[in-house]
């Protein structure tokens, strides 16, 4: 920095043979004011040890530029930082700063606080995700880490004069979560303050009630929870209703029979339906029927159009807008319909056998975004994927299934795609095969089922935990001391939070419908016609995946803007 200011001043002493003979004035303006900007950046780094611009330092040595582009005019603000580096800096480091407002600490303040030895540690935390825009710290949004990081400084683990960028404290996660994800248990490593031995009671009181803190461990100085973790262990909360066949009268419930006859397949794809072959039919007959009935041909073709019986999602806003009544009851109908279901074993069993298909080293390419089959990245190792034994259970009059997996790591949205697909190859009765069909070079299109469901149970820590007290005389990160914390928080913060959203929102329902009433041929790889039916150019193209993320963004039951990923992390499921 120093020697290009250097430059830059002796750039107006140089020789008139070196400079054009009518030098711009643009060009005149954006040297000085370049310069200004310097100065103001170096005097500010002159208080800042070296290692913490990180990337910034190489975009302000350029000038705030990218060097192949054309230079830019740089327009100094109040705060004293050009635009252009403001915008730098929010990109490099918009994920690794806390909101300065909300912790804003005087000169003063900072000068006089008492400094304290900081201890690395890795510190137990449990959360529901609901009303977060997920784990990784985002200043532009809320974030289970800034909430987290805040309740840090408030409780003194994390000094004044720390409180403005996590960075300094060595921040890192074991598993980064997306939106609305849960977690009974995660880890976050980082460096705190931890003399007071009532540290976790203060933390506690400066968190809200769905964010828990239990428990803190010293670790050696060189811990970092992303890389010593194992493997991770997720839960899926889903109800047993997703695994009904879609309505006979739906897009995908009319191709599915249609392929079904034309590839000669309809006798095998009836027998894995068996148990649920006349449910729709049924409903019809017995509940549908007599309230269509009771109508006269006008309004009865009227309520058929709008129903168009295509399982149509329960809508909460019906309020907003005049419905007839009969319309409002084939809907009740249709909802309750699904919330009285309960899962015969023998359809239990097909999930069973569907999970059990991911068990070991397989490449997930289809199971997240933007990725080859040729990415090395992709080949993801699964320990275990079952059914648990509690399951199934019914909660709010709905019955449930808790799936449980077990894998060393997962890509951004590779559970939900899982879980997704198995689904989808049970409620249509398709050969299971297709879930190992999947793992090939292919592109097919498989929509993530909704992030309410999901949570992290806890990262397993056995190789370091093997190692901690023979080498470094430390304790074990063991979540069982704090099971039956865990155990009443996540009744209360998670399952119950799962419950009544799905109550109130049908975020399952809605899912599964759009999939169903879904109008291009995207998803007909699940039909007798087989993955070919809906092959995907070769995903070596851009176009190709392109093409695959449009058409499950259009079938998403939820908006959410993707987070950026840290270099140098994988993206974990969350």
């Amino acid at each position: 920095m120093h020697n290009l200011l250097l430059c830059l001043r002796n750039a107006q002493r140089i020789s008139p043979t070196y400079l054009p003979s009518k030098p711009s004035p643009a060009r005149a303006i954006f040297a000085q004011t370049r310069i200004q900007s310097l100065e103001v950046t170096a005097k500010r780094d002159r208080l800042r040890p070296w290692e913490e611009r990180g990337k910034e330092t190489q975009a302000e040595e350029n000038g705030g530029m990218d060097m192949a582009s054309p230079p830019t005019l740089d327009i100094l603000t109040d705060t004293g930082l050009s635009r252009n580096l403001q915008d730098k800096r929010a990109r490099n480091n918009g994920q690794g700063r806390v909101d300065e407002s909300s912790l804003a600490f005087s000169k003063e303040e900072i000068a006089n606080e008492e400094r304290k030895p900081k201890r690395k540690v890795a510190v137990m935390i449990g959360y529901s995700g609901s009303g977060y825009r997920g784990m990784q710290l985002n200043v532009k949004e809320k974030t289970i880490e800034g909430d987290l990081f805040n309740a840090f400084v408030a409780a003194g683990a994390v000094s004044k004069a720390n409180s403005d960028d996590p960075k300094k404290s060595s921040l890192s996660r074991c598993a980064r979560t997306d939106k609305g994800v849960h977690a009974a248990g995660n880890v976050i490593s980082l460096k705190l303050i931890i003399e007071d031995t009532d540290i976790v009671r203060k933390i506690n009181e400066n968190l809200p009630p769905q964010i828990r803190v239990w428990g803190i461990e010293r670790t050696n100085n060189s811990f970092n929870c992303y890389q010593l973790c194992d493997s991770r262990m997720y839960e899926y909360l889903i109800p047993t209703y997703c695994f009904l066949p879609p309505h006979p009268q739906s897009l995908l419930g009319k191709k599915v029979k249609r392929d079904a006859e034309t590839n000669g397949d309809l006798e095998g794809h009836n027998a894995r339906q068996e148990e649920v072959l006349d449910f729709w039919n049924s409903i019809e007959k017995n509940q549908i029927e007599p309230i269509l009935s009771s109508l006269d041909s006008e309004t009865r073709g009227s309520i058929l159009s709008s129903v168009d019986k295509k399982e149509p999602p329960p809508a909460p806003t019906d309020s907003e807008r005049p419905q007839h009544p009969a319309l409002r009851a084939i809907k009740a109908v249709y909802l309750n319909a699904k919330r009285s279901y309960r899962i015969d074993p023998k359809r239990l069993q097909r999930v069973r056998d569907a999970l059990a298909l991911y068990v070991g080293t397989h490449k997930y390419h289809n199971y997240t975004i933007g990725k080859s089959p040729r990415d090395p990245s992709v080949k993801r190792h699964i320990k275990s994927f079952s059914v648990s034994e509690d399951s199934p259970f019914v909660m709010h009059g709905t019955e449930w299934l808790s799936l449980r997996v077990h894998g060393q790591s997962f890509m951004m949205h590779q559970i939900r795609k899982m879980v997704a697909m198995a689904a989808l190859c049970v409620r249509t009765g398709c050969p299971l095969e297709r879930i190992t069909e999947s793992y090939n070079s292919t592109s097919i299109s498989i929509p993530k089922a909704p992030g309410l469901g999901l949570l992290l149970v806890q990262p397993v820590f056995s190789t370091y935990n093997g190692r901690a007290a023979r080498e470094f005389q430390r304790e074990s990160i063991d979540f069982g001391k704090y099971e039956e914390e865990i155990r009443e928080f996540k009744q209360r913060e998670i399952y119950d939070r799962i419950y009544g959203e799905e109550e109130n929102d049908h975020a399952f329902d809605l899912f599964f419908t759009n999939v169903d009433s879904f109008s291009k041929d995207a998803f007909h790889y699940l039909t007798s016609a087989g993955i070919s039916n809906t092959a995907q150019p070769p995903a070596s193209t851009t176009t190709a995946v392109d093409c695959v993320e449009r058409a499950e963004a259009q079938v998403d039951s939820e908006s959410e803007e993707e987070p950026v990923g840290v270099p140098g992390q994988a993206l974990e499921e969350g």
